[in-house]
C-alpha cells in the first residue's frame, strides 16, 4: 500500500490519440483498497478509456499509474493484479461454464482438486453453483454475466474492473444483479471499479462517484454529495432531474430567481453576483390555489387538503398552472409555468391535472448555488485586421470604427460577445462560421447552449429557440456585438 493508503493512484494522465484529440485530459483518481468507485459519465466521456488505461489494454499518452505503489503505465495486463469483467461477457462457447471459471487457474498450473474447490466457492459467491457443466450458450444474459464475474474473481485480483457489465441486461435483470454485485463486493472486501452511463446505477451501487465529461472529472464525491451539492450544471443536469436556473447571490444567504428573492443557506459566493441555481423537482413543495383542478379526475384525492402540504414559516412562494402530467410510477411529475414565464419540474405524490392553478415553494436548504462558469460574455483572444476587421474563432469579423480607434493593424485584442448577441442559423453556410449543438441546458425561461465550432472552439449562447443535440448550424455575430479590449496582463479569462 502507498504512504496515502492508496491502492490505486492515478496521476495526471492523459491519452491523446492520432487525430489529435485527448480521450483523457489531465485525470486524477485515487482510490484506497476496498473502496466501490463508479467512473459515471455520457458516451465519448473518457470513463472507459481510463479504465483500460488502469487495466493496461490502452497505454497513457502523459502521467503515471500507480498499483500498491509501483509504477504500473507501461506493464502488460497480465502483469497487473486487476481482472476486467466486460459489456459482452467474452466467454468461450466451446466451454461450459466450469472450464470458463476455471480457465485463469488452468494457465497458471493450478492442481486439479484445489482447482475444483475454488471454482466451486467462486460459483457458489454468484448463485451459479448448480450450473457447473452447462453450456454457456444455453444460459441467460444475467447467468452469462454471473460466470464473466465468476471468472474474473476466481484469480482473486486486488482490483475487479467491471465496464459497463449489466448494459445487455433488462431492468428488472439489471437491478437484481446490482445488488448482487454490492453484496458481492461486501463479501469479496477487493476494491471495485465500475464505469457506467447509468446514473441510478452509480448512485445505488458506490462508496464514491467520479463524474467525468470530455476527458475530465467534473467531481469526485459520495452519492449524496454529488446528488445534494454538484459542483457545476453539467453534474447538477446529468445526475437525476434538476430545474437549472440564472440567479443572483444578493448577499450571503439570501438569493435571487425567478424574478423574487428566497432564503438559502449558501455563503461565501459575495454580494450581488451572478449564479446558477438547482432546485430538485422532488425538493419543491406544490399546492392547489385555484378551482381549475378538476377533483373527478382524481377520485382517490377527494379528502386532499392543500393545507397539509404547505409547510410552516416565512417561505417565499410562487404561483403558476400545470401544463402537463406523466404518472412515472412511484410519483407525478409535472411541467409548471409561471405567469411570467418560467417553467418548473416539480414532482409529487399527488396528481395535479393540466389547468390546474398551484403554488409552490421550496425550503432554503434545498437551494444549491453554484458558482456560473458562463455569463454575460464569451470571452476571445483576438488580433485587428486590415478594412475594420478582426480574427478571432479562426474567422474574420467586421466591428465598428468606434471599436478600432484604441488599436493599430497587428494589435492583439481581448474580443467580448454578449451570449444573448451569438446568432444562430438554421443553414451553417449562411454564418460567417458553423458549428454543432454540443451541450443544451434548460434555464427555465431560456436555453443555454454550448456550440463547438468547427475549429473545436467553444461559444455559449442564450436562445430562446429550440435545437436538439448535434444540430449543425451556421454562427452570426452582428459587428456591434463584437467588443474589443486591451489584452489583460493574466491572460485570456472570462469577464
Amino acid at each position: 500500500m502507498t504512504e496515502n493508503n492508496y491502492l490505486i493512484d492515478v496521476r495526471h494522465v492523459s491519452k491523446q490519440f492520432e487525430d489529435g484529440k485527448y480521450a483523457l485530459n489531465d485525470v486524477s483518481l485515487q482510490v484506497k483498497k476496498g473502496e466501490f468507485v463508479t467512473i459515471l459519465g455520457p458516451s465519448g466521456c473518457g470513463k472507459t478509456t481510463l479504465l483500460r488505461c488502469i487495466a493496461g489494454f490502452q497505454v497513457a499518452s502523459e502521467g503515471d499509474i500507480l498499483l500498491n505503489g509501483e509504477d504500473v503505465t507501461n506493464m502488460p495486463p497480465n502483469k497487473r493484479p486487476v481482472n476486467t469483467v466486460f459489456q459482452k461477457y467474452a466467454l468461450f462457447p466451446h466451454l461450459n461454464v466450469f472450464e470458463n471459471v476455471a480457465f485463469g487457474l488452468k494457465l497458471r498450473g493450478i492442481e486439479k482438486s484445489e482447482m475444483e474447490k475454488r471454482v466451486k466457492k467462486a460459483l457458489k459467491m454468484v448463485s451459479m453453483s448448480d450450473y457447473e457443466y452447462r453450456d454457456v450458450d444455453s444460459l441467460s444474459g444475467g447467468q452469462q454475466q454471473r460466470v464473466a464475474i465468476a471468472r474474473a474473481i476466481i484469480n482473486e485480483p486486488e482490483v475487479l474492473l467491471l465496464d459497463e457489465p449489466l448494459a445487455a441486461l433488462d431492468l428488472k435483470m439489471r437491478k437484481d444483479m446490482q445488488l448482487e454485485l454490492k453484496e458481492m463486493h461486501k463479501k469479496l472486501g477487493i476494491t471495485f471499479i465500475y464505469v457506467t452511463h447509468d446514473q441510478e446505477e452509480a448512485l445505488t451501487l458506490s462508496d464514491r462517484v467520479v463524474v467525468m465529461n470530455e476527458g475530465r472529472i467534473q467531481q469526485i464525491g459520495t452519492p449524496t454529495d454529488i446528488y445534494n451539492e454538484p459542483v457545476n450544471c453539467f453534474v447538477a443536469d446529468f445526475i437525476g432531474e434538476s430545474n437549472i436556473l440564472s440567479g443572483t447571490m444578493i448577499r450571503d444567504r439570501r438569493v435571487a430567481f425567478c424574478d423574487r428573492e428566497f432564503d438559502c443557506v449558501d455563503t461565501g459566493f459575495g454580494e450581488n453576483m451572478p449564479v446558477d441555481v438547482v432546485l430538485r423537482p422532488e425538493d419543491i413543495y406544490i399546492w392547489e390555489t385555484g378551482t381549475g383542478r378538476r377533483k373527478s379526475d382524481v377520485p382517490d384525492q377527494s379528502d386532499y387538503d392543500p393545507e397539509d402540504r404547505i409547510p410552516k414559516g416565512n417561505f417565499t412562494k410562487w404561483y403558476g398552472v400545470v401544463e402537463s402530467c406523466i404518472f412515472k410510477g412511484v410519483h407525478y411529475e409535472m411541467v409548471v409555468k409561471t405567469d411570467n414565464g418560467y417553467e418548473f419540474m416539480v414532482q409529487d405524490y399527488h396528481e395535479f391535472v393540466p389547468g390546474t392553478e398551484v403554488g409552490m415553494l421550496v425550503k432554503p436548504e434545498d437551494i444549491q448555488i453554484i458558482r456560473k462558469e458562463h455569463y454575460r460574455y464569451n470571452t476571445f483572444n483576438g488580433e485587428v485586421l486590415k478594412n475594420g476587421k478582426v480574427r478571432f474563432l479562426d474567422a474574420e469579423w467586421i466591428v465598428p470604427e468606434s471599436q478600432l480607434q484604441s488599436f493599430v493593424v497587428g494589435d492583439k485584442v481581448q474580443i467580448r460577445v454578449p451570449l444573448r448577441e451569438v446568432e444562430l442559423l438554421d443553414y451553417e453556410d449562411e454564418g460567417t462560421l458553423s458549428g454543432e449543438v454540443h451541450f443544451i441546458l434548460f434555464k427555465g425561461n431560456h436555453y443555454q447552449l454550448t456550440i463547438r465550432t468547427d475549429f473545436g472552439d467553444d461559444l455559449f449562447v442564450y436562445t430562446n429557440d429550440v435545437w436538439d443535440h448535434g444540430d449543425r448550424v451556421g454562427i452570426h455575430i452582428a459587428p456591434e456585438s463584437i467588443l474589443l479590449d486591451k489584452m489583460p496582463d493574466q491572460g485570456n479569462e472570462e469577464a
